[in-house]
């Protein structure tokens, strides 16, 4: 292969699909989004976020709000500790001598700042896990940007390797949390409503963010014809059936989407949320689960977009409603982060490695051209081949 992987270690550096050569990593990045931590950093924070993009202040204030409901603070950060906690514990348990080190993208602590720590411990070949499930510019790509800036920014090109696990939207270790979550949102449904028909009155909304039509169809690999919705919305719907699947459930469900933030000339994906809930009623549906699929944990989109403005709309359209909860911590969901390491750490063969979906396992290495930001285009990344 003519190409090669910026910074990866040897088993990734020609680009395989999934890798066939055993690796032995120092340490384990866990990389986030990042959030403020009060009112002063909520601006400069929504900066950060959208730096390079031209959005005007005003249109800053108006997202702040969400912030400044909560006092400013993210939950988001907090999350990452638990989890990162979590994580630790569970590589602990196993007896991986890999310490865990988290890294945001948009706050502190920031990535470049955490490969500053990897490199000062003596830690040369590190394993990252970014806490975005599914392909696209912005839970893929955009992070493996950000991992080759933080490698610029730091100084640390020359001295260390990362290489990224897999998207993992449909290892049983994400997948298993929303599986319990829409089974026991049907059993609080039932006993809120004893005459409710749990198979015609009840929708199941799977939520999650809303990208841009043009991002979203090039999502995934070109050659892999996901169509217009790319492979972010082909992986989204084909988990949510596995879900429903497991569930045991035959009730109507569909894919929706939230906290778009784009100009309302700019196509995104639909529809939204709160616009389906209001069509409900008229179907006869009396009551909705709503699952944040899209989602690792209870971070600011799912408190505000989905506990307040999805919720809200679900009370005034006459419906009840559930909201699952995220992975967070579940069991479940750290044990399996620790298994798409050791996929790596052993290289397990393809198809050893778990699945619920036929799409997956995802690849190892990202594909040539793979979920470009058709605005921006492609800037330098790492962890996948060229562009």
């Amino acid at each position: 292969m003519s190409e090669l992987v910026r910074n990866a270690t040897p088993a990734a550096a020609e680009g395989p699909e999934h890798v066939t050569e055993p690796t032995q990593y120092d340490a384990i990045l866990l990389a986030s989004f990042g959030g403020p931590e009060g009112q002063d950093d909520v601006i400069p924070f929504l900066r950060n976020v959208t730096r390079g993009r031209g959005i005007p202040e005003e249109r800053l204030e108006e997202v702040a709000h969400h912030y400044r409901a909560f006092d400013g603070i993210s939950p988001i950060n907090a999350q990452n500790r638990a989890l990162q906690i979590a994580l630790q514990a569970e590589v602990d348990r196993r007896g991986l001598n890999l310490p865990v080190i988290w890294g945001n993208r948009n706050w502190d602590p920031y990535l470049a700042d955490a490969l500053r720590e990897a490199s000062g411990a003596g830690h040369k070949k590190l394993i990252a896990i970014a806490t975005s499930a599914y392909s696209s510019y912005s839970s893929c790509r955009q992070y493996r940007e950000d991992f080759a800036m933080a490698l610029e920014e730091s100084g640390l090109g020359d001295v260390l390797q990362i290489d990224k696990v897999r998207q993992f939207f449909d290892h049983p270790g994400f997948v298993e949390p929303f599986i319990e979550g829409v089974r026991e949102g049907f059993v609080e449904l039932a006993n809120q409503m004893p005459d409710l028909n749990l198979e015609t009155e009840v929708e199941v909304l799977f939520s999650t963010h809303s990208i841009p039509s043009t991002d979203a169809a090039r999502s995934g690999p070109e050659a892999r014809g996901f169509g217009e919705g790319g492979a972010y919305q082909a992986q989204h719907l084909a988990v949510a059936e596995a879900v429903m699947l497991a569930a045991e459930s035959s009730a109507p469900w569909q894919l929706v989407f939230q906290s778009r933030s784009g100009p309302p000339t700019q196509p995104w994906l639909e529809p939204d949320i709160n616009d389906a809930i209001a069509e409900l009623p008229a179907r006869g549906i009396r009551a909705v689960i709503i699952v944040p699929l899209g989602f690792v944990s209870d971070h600011m989109e799912v408190k505000w977009d989905l506990d307040n403005e999805a919720l809200t709309s679900a009370s005034e359209a006459g419906l009840a409603a559930v909201r699952v909860p995220t992975p967070g911590i579940h069991p479940a969901y750290v044990s399996g982060l620790v298994d798409l390491v050791l996929e790596r750490v052993q290289a397990t063969p393809a198809e050893e490695r778990p699945a619920v979906t036929k799409l997956g396992p995802w690849y190892d290495v990202c594909r040539p051209g793979c979920c470009e930001n058709v605005r921006l285009g492609f800037k330098p990344a790492i962890s996948g081949l060229a562009p």
